[in-house]
């Protein structure tokens, strides 16, 4: 199996996700590691100013962090390396001779139909490492007591499974993001978005603009996110479409194939910026809150980055070269409903491995972090966005 070293890209994903770049191409080849150095200082008392102050209370930054990325891990194997899924097309009708007998005509029902099956296998692996470099002796004239020394270590493992929690949701979200990538694809591959729409990349905007009497003028994307009409009407798509897609179709899925989705079985993702539009602008002010209730379903803050300002155009938008090599640039994007199988993580692998430094009286640990990571264009999912 192919396993990819990604170290370089996780660093740098984690600072676009942490708000310190704006969102660019995926590739992040125009992005410069930033690092920042802080000089120690020995604070002086004010009456002598010869006395060096003592440090009165420690307080080690110590919290973990739960993550924020949707839920699609899955299942995982100890042997072997392969994800094989094997689905059959539907058998198509033929003519029922009961009904059309002859006299004198031999029927045969000895015919052999070879039923239509597709086998699709998944192999790839994604890789990093975090090290963490430990001492005792070095480190013990900065605390009091050994309860001091480790709240201090805690804290050092906590921050190495701080930046495992952020660096796993930026790869679900790539997951997620690759699918959006290709559905957009699949639909508009000459990349414009705007004033179209699909059936499986599906422009809010263009299908509200639709429903306005003829000579009105049609909305903005700004003025789309701030209209009640225009968001109720997006929830009415969703709900059509959460019909919809139950109902076995080869329209949902970019492979064609006879597709359905039960309820138990659909992921919704939304942007959080608009479901909470949606909650204060309709919810606030309505009696019967469950005709233009959102559907259930998990939030996202963004899908690729904030951006250096969490503004619209950065949390809406994708700009990444997917799997099958198409470049996209798209905005925009609010939500994506899809089934359980049509992507997913897969055989998390996480193991820690130690090795002490005699020479230099310091342990170093080093945790592995492998992952399988795959899309199924063969499964329903819909991209819905505002352009």
């Amino acid at each position: 199996m192919k396993v990819e070293q990604i170290y370089d890209l996780m660093n740098t994903i984690t600072e676009e996700n942490l708000g310190e770049t704006i969102v660019v191409n995926e590739d992040l080849s125009n992005l410069v590691d930033v690092g920042k150095a802080f000089e120690d200082s020995v604070g002086l008392d004010n009456f002598v100013r010869s006395l060096v102050d003592h440090i009165g209370r420690m307080v080690f930054v110590d919290r973990v962090y739960g993550g924020r990325a949707p839920s699609i891990l899955v299942d995982g194997w100890e042997y072997g390396s392969i994800l094989e899924k094997i689905s059959v097309a539907l058998p198509e009708a033929q003519e029922n001779e009961v009904w059309t007998l002859e006299d004198g005509v031999s029927y045969d029902p000895n015919v052999f139909k070879k039923p239509s099956v597709q086998a699709k296998f998944f192999n790839d692996r994604i890789t990093f490492d975090i090290q963490l470099s430990i001492t005792t002796k070095q480190v013990k004239s900065a605390f009091d007591n050994v309860g001091q020394m480790n709240a201090f270590a805690s804290m050092l493992y906590t921050s190495v499974n701080n930046s495992a929690t952020v660096k796993t949701d930026a790869l679900i979200m790539r997951a997620i993001n690759n699918m959006i990538g290709e559905t957009l694809y699949s639909e508009m591959p000459n990349g414009v978005y705007t004033g179209v729409t699909g059936v499986r990349a599906v422009n809010l905007l263009k299908l509200y603009n639709d429903t306005l009497p003829s000579g009105s003028t049609p909305l903005t994307v700004d003025e789309f996110r701030t209209s009640p009409d225009a968001v109720r009407h997006s929830i009415l798509v969703f709900k059509n479409y959460m019909d919809r897609i139950k109902v076995m179709s080869t329209l949902f899925n970019m492979g064609g194939m006879e597709r359905f989705t039960p309820e138990d079985r659909l992921h919704i993702v939304m942007l959080s910026e608009f479901a909470n539009l949606a909650d204060v602008y309709l919810q606030s002010d309505t009696f019967n809150e469950q005709y233009t209730a959102l559907p259930n379903a998990e939030r996202t803050v963004y899908w690729q980055g904030s951006g250096i300002d969490y503004d619209f155009d950065s949390t809406s938008s994708i700009k990444i070269q997917t799997s099958a090599g198409h470049t996209i640039d798209a905005s925009g994007i609010i939500a994506v409903m899809f089934d359980r199988d049509a992507l997913g993580v897969a055989n998390v692998d996480r193991y820690v491995t130690s090795q002490y430094n005699a020479k230099g009286d310091f342990t170093n640990n080093f945790y592995h972090y492998t992952q399988g990571m795959w899309n199924d264009g063969n499964e329903n999912f819909v991209v819905f966005y505002i352009a």
